[in-house]
């Protein structure tokens, strides 16, 4: 009979054990709710379930932090006991293994235990959708290869930046310098997958962040803004999950998430911005063409944390010089503040660049005589660019979990698209014609 209080048990992602009186493991199992999860076992009609709750005692569980890591340690614990009703795991021939080959330039893969021989695994894993899923999203965040086929030309994963730099093409590089950083570009990726399998996503994710502000400040911006998404998407797949459930207990718990986001921001800017009152109508200006040519501007309004698509507005820009960003949007803020009384105010204003675009904007309302709170979020490395007198500007970077920061790139990502959409549109009608 079970003695663990089930109330005493987290509603966390984590791993739980069945144990019997001995203390012998009968069950390993993962959840993103542990408690939750729990009382489903309890819940269960099936015989199986029935009879691994009768010969156990106790519960005992450990949190994580995501299900990434409840999917590893999970794996890791199932491979130590061989708990008797984790029956999918006992035999090598059906569950999976993450295997990363012992090469000069290793293949990181599935496969079955009596196949990968020579290799370093992580397993046995009892769902091998699950397994897959996470080895594709690490694939995003750092590129491998995963075939062990030889062949003479780069993979077909080569092509869309998911093996890259490809060994294929390290292989047959002919620049022995552009070789062998190739091969210490792509081997650092395997380690840092290694780290991730052994479930050291913190650790990864500082030495990101150190190598991200070294090539800020050697002005190497285009890694560091590598560096930046690659710690944006291994935030993402090592953040916790919120179940569909939650929704049910709390019908309003988006609606409290993006009240969350917009007070956060607030608290953020309004000890340095003075005219800033609580942002609850907020617009975002971006800019898109194809060499100058085609060139469109997008206006996005959210309220209270929310996109508002009535109030969004297309751009064609006319006056501005071709491939000047600036004067594009200096252009369409001009153009925005003409519409203040049939478009109504925003409580504050965000343009998609740096101190240029900040500059720009800033210009267009002096000339229109308008003030309206104003700042830019730049891309390179996703730092706030709040103006100040005699052109000078203050620089905020938040932490990537930031709610406030998360409200400014929906904000951000969503006028790129909607700019986007028009320029495409004309670029079409151009070539057709």
């Amino acid at each position: 009979m079970i003695t663990t209080k089930i109330s005493t048990l987290p509603k966390k992602p984590g791993v739980y054990l069945f144990k019997d009186k001995t203390g012998k493991v009968m069950y390993v199992g993962k959840s993103t709710n542990i408690q939750d999860r729990i009382k489903s076992h309890f819940a269960s009609f099936g015989e199986k379930t029935k009879s691994m709750i009768s010969i156990s005692e106790t519960i005992d569980f450990v949190e994580v932090e995501s299900e990434l890591e409840a999917l590893l340690l999970e794996a890791k614990l199932i491979k130590s006991y061989f708990p008797k009703f984790n029956s999918a795991a006992k035999d090598d021939k059906s569950p999976l293994y993450i295997y990363i080959t012992r090469e000069k330039l290793p293949v990181v893969g599935l496969g079955r235990l009596s196949d990968i021989k020579d290799s370093i695994n992580f397993g046995p894993f009892p769902s091998s959708r699950t397994v897959k899923s996470v080895l594709k999203q690490i694939r995003k965040i750092f590129p491998y290869h995963s075939t062990t086929k030889q062949t003479k030309r780069p993979c077909l994963y080569s092509h869309i930046g998911l093996c890259n730099p490809c060994p294929v093409g390290i292989v047959n590089s002919d620049n022995d310098k552009a070789k062998d950083e190739m091969e210490k570009q792509y081997n650092t990726n395997i380690k840092r997958i290694l780290e991730l399998l052994k479930g050291k996503s913190k650790s990864v994710r500082k030495v990101l962040e150190k190598e991200m502000d070294n090539a800020s400040k050697e002005q190497n911006f285009e890694k560091a803004a590598k560096l930046r998404d690659q710690i944006s998407n291994l935030d993402y797949i090592t953040s916790p999950y919120t179940k569909p459930t939650e929704y049910l207990k709390n019908p309003d718990l988006l609606e409290d998430q993006r009240q969350e986001e917009v007070n956060r921001l607030y608290e953020i800017l309004s000890p340095r911005m003075n005219n800033l009152h609580k942002p609850v109508r907020i617009e975002c200006f971006d800019n898109s063409h194809t060499g100058g040519r085609d060139a469109t501007a997008s206006m996005v309004t959210f309220i209270n944390g929310e996109p508002q698509k009535n109030y969004y507005r297309h751009f064609k820009l006319y006056k501005a010089k071709a491939r000047d960003d600036f004067s594009s949007m200096k252009e369409v803020i001009s153009r925005r503040l003409k519409h203040i009384e049939d478009w109504g105010t925003p409580d504050l204003i965000i343009v998609d660049g740096g101190k240029g675009q900040v500059t720009a904007a800033i210009e267009a309302m002096s000339e229109a005589s308008v003030e309206i709170p104003l700042i830019g979020l730049a891309k390179r490395l996703e730092e706030i660019i709040l103006p100040r007198e005699q052109r000078e500007f203050a620089i905020i970077r938040l932490r990537e979990d930031n709610p406030g920061l998360h409200l400014l790139q929906r904000l951000r990502d969503e006028s790129h698209r909607f700019a986007r959409k028009l320029h495409f549109k004309l670029r079409l009608r151009r070539v057709l014609t």
